[in-house]
């Protein structure tokens, strides 16, 4: 057990209630504006379809032009579009916290609105003053030195009990590299050990070499790394990670890895290579030089970083970043995913090389979709801390499946790259 604070849960989300029969009444003589917006989405649909029921009665099948997921949706409250037209995908779940709509399965749902992202254009994304007060809000969690230990202790401090309920036993908090095509009959463990493997084999470090891990989780490449004679300097700022990895380590008799709870900026020394498992969406937009300059400044001349990163649509990008969705808003305060083609640019300004880039989404997908399976598992026998209640619960269940429905709709992508310093640097 950990010493997190006993109510470590109630930061995640607010206080929901049913939907409210008065509002609709009210909503109902406006039932056709509600209907032209349904238009809109209709029209943006080009692949797959919703079949929706409505609170006036009526059923409709929106989209079916072209082949695709179909998601079953019921809207119980014309507030609920109302919701998704002011507040975007913040304000979508809201209205599903609320029950205004529902669906047997979300999934299909995010994977429509992720896949017909560019017809769609800006539904989805929060308007007018709503849009306004959550960039403001965004803003105050910029991820400078104070603010990105803020963000990372928001989510990760919400303690190791939590996470290793669901994640697999290594406790690996990142997309997994399974076996293609993707079954059933590989388990996570070995998918994620796998990860594991080709993210060591692209730093290219043999034994004796180091290792600057940024962004260390619970330890699972550390100890991979250790295993094969290689130093490793994890750095995080969680508390919570720190303590876990250096009684992982001290568990299995592991010497040669140091864990330091310190910003990645102020990381001093020279490695044989870098190594960074999805910790850059955490960084942002404004700090992704000094993210990639921390890393050169760190390589010495020759050596390879090995990153994987959850890239966005470039075309979407400047929409996206220009607003504030579900996961910034409710569970990754400061977080932004990457334009690749963004960061790259920025990483060859530092003299950074990229280098044999892989892309496996899917299997981000499958990965959310087993983390869910667990997730449920232990709800279901209450096997989670007393504090994280009904909210919480339902809250990290819908991040399971909207994130899970983004991957399948191909607007996101996990991606392993090596950087590589040149011989000069």
């Amino acid at each position: 057990m950990n010493a997190s604070a006993p109510n470590r849960g109630r930061r995640f989300g607010t206080r929901v209630t049913l939907a409210a029969g008065p509002a609709d009444r009210l909503l109902a003589p406006f039932a056709s504006l509600f209907h032209r917006m349904l238009d809109r989405i209709d029209l943006g649909l080009e692949t797959g379809a919703i079949e929706a029921s409505l609170p006036d009665g009526s059923n409709r099948v929106l989209g079916g032009r072209g082949d695709g997921p179909v998601a079953i949706v019921e809207i119980a409250s014309w507030t609920a579009l109302i919701r998704l037209a002011t507040g975007g995908s913040a304000g979508w779940y809201i209205a599903w916290s609320r029950r205004e709509w529902t669906s047997p399965d979300p999934v299909p749902l995010f994977d429509l609105f992720m896949r017909n992202r560019r017809p769609l254009g800006e539904v989805g994304r929060a308007r007018g003053i709503m849009r306004l007060a959550r960039r403001a809000w965004h803003a105050l969690r910029r991820n400078h030195r104070s603010g990105a230990r803020r963000n990372i202790e928001f989510h990760y401090d919400l303690g190791n009990d939590f996470y290793s309920l669901w994640l697999d036993p290594g406790m690996t908090y990142s997309s997994a590299l399974f076996d293609e095509p993707i079954s059933s009959e590989q388990s996570l463990e070995s998918a994620q050990a796998t990860k594991l493997r080709a993210i060591l084999e692209r730093t290219g470090a043999r034994p004796g070499d180091s290792i600057l891990e940024i962004g260390c989780g619970w330890g699972s490449f550390a100890e991979l790394a250790a295993r094969a004679g290689i130093a490793v300097h994890g750095i995080t700022l969680s508390a919570e990670q720190k303590r876990a990895v250096e009684a992982r380590m001290a568990r299995q008799g592991l010497e040669g890895v140091s864990v330091s709870l310190i910003d990645y900026r102020d990381v001093a020394g020279r490695y044989d290579a870098v190594a960074s498992i999805e910790m850059v969406e955490a960084v942002g937009q404004e700090y992704w030089p000094d993210y990639l300059e921390a890393i050169a400044d760190a390589l010495k001349p020759g050596g390879r970083a090995a990153i994987q990163l959850i890239s966005i649509d470039d075309e979407i990008f400047d929409a996206y970043a220009g607003n504030v969705d579900f996961i910034q808003r409710f569970v990754f305060p400061g977080g932004l995913l990457l334009s690749e083609t963004r960061f790259r640019a920025i990483a060859a300004a530092k003299g950074l090389s990229w280098e044999a880039p892989r892309r496996f989404g899917l299997h981000y997908a499958e990965t959310l979709r087993r983390w869910r399976d667990a997730f449920e598992a232990a709800v279901s026998v209450g096997r989670l801390p007393a504090e994280f209640d009904r909210h919480f619960v339902e809250l990290w269940r819908y991040y399971l499946m909207y994130c899970e429905g983004g991957f399948r709709g191909g607007g996101i992508d996990v991606v392993q790259v090596t950087l590589v310093k040149g011989e000069d640097a």
